[in-house]
């Protein structure tokens, strides 16, 4: 099995904040799911989408795939995009993050090459940054182990496990702004995202 090689979008959230679903986002008249797919695509052989809603994804060429462990929020997810996987370590990102850094990928790929752990994640101060970050098919029992006793929280997961941690002070070399990190939870906060890109043109 090859270490590197998946990417995982995930796209099943139920979008309350934003009011419709952030599977649907466009960013200049483009779907933002769409952009992160062909951004993805010049590091990774395979694109798998975890989505509850199959029909958006019609005639695409990724793999698209649902929860195997319904119900539990992003760690279902990441279940089934492990499970799903073709590779050892998977790239996750949720589908309303707009920022792919490709060079971090890059960074973390490189730090994740000569070590073994379950995961390699950044943190934010004492907090962690659950995605734009690499998981390890490894954790596919630790997971269904967690859901089973109901607990869905990633971070209380993660902190058992061995993980790789890139300190905030490091990651923001590559994102001063933290912007690599940023997801778009509300109108407000969809049309600031707009704005800025519009003003960068």
């Amino acid at each position: 099995m090859k270490k590197f090689g998946t990417a995982v979008i995930l796209a099943g959230g139920k979008s309350k904040r934003m009011g419709f679903d952030k599977q649907l986002l466009k960013i200049n008249e483009r779907r933002l799911i769409d952009n992160l797919r062909k951004k993805l695509g010049d590091l990774f052989d395979e694109i798998i989408v975890v989505t509850n809603k199959s029909e958006y994804y019609l005639g695409y060429t990724d793999k698209i795939i649902t929860d195997k462990i319904v119900g539990k929020g992003p760690l279902s997810g990441i279940h089934a995009g492990l499970v799903e996987a073709s590779s050892q370590y998977v790239y996750f990102v949720a589908c309303d993050m707009p920022n792919i850094n490709l060079d971090y990928i890059r960074f973390m790929k490189k730090r994740l090459e000569k070590i073994s752990v379950k995961a390699c994640i950044t943190k934010f101060g004492k907090w962690i940054e659950p995605f734009n970050a690499f998981y390890s098919k490894e954790m596919i029992d630790d997971i269904e182990k967690h859901l089973t006793q109901n607990r869905r929280s990633v971070n209380s997961l993660i902190h058992k496990l061995p993980v790789y941690y890139i300190e905030e002070e490091e990651a923001r070399i590559f994102s001063p702004n933290w912007d690599m990190f940023l997801n778009l939870n509300t109108k407000k906060e969809l049309n600031d995202y707009r704005n800025t890109i519009n003003n960068q043109d």
